[in-house]
């Protein structure tokens, strides 16, 4: 027996649900649903992402080096194509 579904009859399924139905109480989100699956790449390759704080000081360096570069352009001099030529 065949249990694959073909890509019209899962278009036909997608165009006729309601998106607005509860969801059923014994759904399982994906993410736990995945987790129990086999992965093809091994979780050094791509781990998991994690928020790290950035310091204030990092973040008010970055601040300034955007703000040079846009003053730098907004008063039309050449940022980025090396010394001016007189």
């Amino acid at each position: 027996m065949d249990d694959s579904w073909s890509d019209e009859e899962l278009t036909e399924l997608a165009l006729a649900a309601d998106p607005d139905a509860p969801l059923d109480p014994s759904a399982v989100p994906i993410g736990r649903y995945l987790a129990g699956l086999p992965s093809y790449l091994p979780s050094w390759y791509m781990a998991p992402v994690m928020a790290r704080h950035a310091g204030r000081w990092r973040t008010a360096v970055i601040l300034s080096v955007v703000a040079a570069f846009v003053v730098i352009e907004a008063l039309g001099l050449c940022s980025t194509y090396g010394q001016i030529q007189l």
